[in-house]
């Protein structure tokens, strides 16, 4: 069947106030030129990012009339000249930043959705070297938008957890809320053998979490404000291994004491904030207990190779909670659900 040739692609038009202003245009489906791929996208996967995106919250620079999201995976329809590796068909995932191929990342000028157009459309050129073929292929057990869910939640769970200090059997990691970068962590933890606690201000989102995924132990934040006393009566007094720092300046103490002596304080979000004068002694606190504390900003293609090919052999299940569809009032119904916290992992548009 021949490739069609315009799609239906959103932007956000005009001020980025809010989500209302992504609107549906119809545009030319690009061709894959040299060392390019032409990836049918089949699935969005939502973050956090997307809403700060869509209501002028982010603090970095972002395109006019942008093609919100980030996060897809799809199928390789054609391949340019020079692009190894890949055949019309694959499945693939997108990477996040198109040259963060190895190592650190160097700024944001290049990740998709923000400084350059992303997934929000039918159709994509890509780099090659940026993109990663799920093997397996349509044998794969997981969704296209389980796959799509890996890309930004996924990778920055698997860099929290194996980036700096791989994390080993029987050690113990600790995950803020019931997020999308918690529920992978926690999926990632479970599978290499660790011992899982999940915080959150719901004991009904704990009770599903523990039941569906298998969570050793919860603590509800609200209700034991002292969380980190908690982890450590849990883990006899040693601390947890690992912790992802959803919350960050309001929570980064906590996250700090609940650490044993050596773990890992992974800062990958910035929910819950602190008065000025409240503001913690992070450097003291880190002293203290002479652990890691590192920002994460998600990962780099060879790094999300390695999740991959982890979740594939492990045949893992990825937390999808809800999937909308393609129209504009389900994209818009998709941001709105997530901008309104009650879901437990992803949430994914469906691309027609």
């Amino acid at each position: 069947m021949s490739t069609p040739t315009t799609q239906t692609v959103y932007r956000l038009i005009g001020e980025r106030t809010s989500i209302h202003n992504i609107q549906p245009s119809s545009e030319p489906i690009p061709t894959a030129s040299k060392h390019e791929l032409l990836i049918r996208i089949r699935a969005v996967a939502l973050n956090y990012r997307d809403i700060a995106i869509s209501s002028g919250l982010y603090p970095f620079y972002i395109k006019d009339n942008v093609i919100p999201c980030s996060d897809a995976s799809g199928d390789v329809v054609s391949v340019g000249e020079g692009a190894r590796g890949f055949e019309i068909g694959d499945r693939v995932v997108i990477s996040f930043d198109v040259a963060n191929l190895y190592g650190p990342q160097r700024d944001w000028t290049t990740g998709h959705g923000g400084p350059i157009d992303g997934m929000l459309r039918q159709y994509i050129a890509v780099p090659a070297a940026a993109v990663v073929k799920v093997p397996g292929g349509s044998e794969a057990p997981q969704s296209y938008s389980e796959l799509a869910s890996l890309v930004c939640a996924g990778l920055t769970a698997w860099n929290g957890l194996f980036g700096v200090q791989p994390l080993k059997p029987g050690q113990v990691a600790l995950f803020q809320g019931t997020g999308g970068v918690s529920i992978n962590g926690l999926l990632l933890a479970k599978a290499a053998g660790a011992k899982t606690i999940i915080t959150s201000s719901s004991d009904e989102k704990l009770a599903y979490v523990q039941k569906k995924f298998g969570a050793d132990h919860v603590i509800n934040y609200k209700t034991t404000p002292d969380w980190a006393s908690k982890a450590l009566e849990l883990t006899n007094g040693r601390g947890v291994d690992f912790v992802l720092e959803n919350g960050g300046a309001g929570t980064i103490a906590q996250s700090i004491k609940s650490i044993a002596f050596g773990g890992v304080v992974s800062v990958i979000g910035f929910l819950a904030q602190a008065k000025q004068e409240e503001m913690p002694d992070v450097a003291a606190l880190a002293i203290s207990r002479g652990c890691i504390v590192r920002g994460v900003t998600i990962g780099p293609v060879q790094m999300l190779e390695d999740l991959v090919r982890f979740v594939g052999n492990k045949g893992l299940r990825l937390p999808v909670e809800k999937e909308f569809g393609f129209s504009r009032d389900d994209v818009v119904g998709a941001f709105e659900y997530l901008k309104s916290a009650q879901h437990v992992g992803k949430v994914c548009i469906k691309v027609d």
